[in-house]
């Protein structure tokens, strides 16, 4: 059930990271109902994996000065699955974070390297660095903690995450660039 639920996390993770992925280029976010929100099965790279569905009449604009507030909700959805994800497998909350984690140092990769994103692009990755973010969450940005004061761009293809996501037991997947349990 533990490598299931990292497994499922990391998906979500996808979706997460393409909400906040919306917000910095297009300045809109998924505002819809949490009770639409669907998974299937779908074919990627030869395997049959879980994807995530919603309307598109879900998606809202939002003005610049609403990030700070957005992102933050973001992560509080993103705390709440963890925490129901946890009430069903021993999975440590870490290792789901990381999950997200890994996708967003790449998308943050591509967007402070894009001269036409770079700028909101950077205001958004300073707030999921603030600790005040985070409140009602965990004491300090644990995307902060993640960068170990870095940049996303110098951890690509580097061993940055503590905790094992557990893909190289899923079968047809290997282990992902970033584990700590690399030979």
């Amino acid at each position: 059930m533990t490598v299931a639920a990292s497994f499922f996390m990391r998906r979500v993770g996808m979706f997460i990271n393409m909400q906040l992925y919306n917000l910095s280029v297009y300045d809109e976010i998924w505002d819809g109902d949490a009770a639409k929100f669907s998974f299937g099965a779908v074919e990627e790279y030869g395997n049959r994996t879980v994807s995530t569905f919603i309307n598109e009449s879900d998606w809202q604009e939002v003005d610049e000065n609403e990030h700070r507030d957005v992102t933050r909700n973001i992560l509080l959805q993103a705390d709440n699955i963890i925490r129901q994800i946890r009430t069903v497998a021993s999975v440590s909350p870490l290792t789901l974070w990381e999950n997200i984690f890994g996708f967003l140092l790449w998308q943050y990769h591509v967007l402070l390297n894009d001269p036409g994103l770079n700028e909101e692009a950077r205001n958004d990755l300073d707030i999921l660095k603030e600790d005040e973010t985070w409140k009602d969450i965990a004491r300090n940005s644990l995307f902060k903690a993640f960068l170990k004061g870095r940049e996303p761009s110098e951890l690509l293809n580097t061993t940055v995450r503590t905790t094992c996501c557990l893909s190289k037991d899923v079968p047809g997947l290997m282990q992902c660039g970033f584990c700590p349990l690399k030979n």
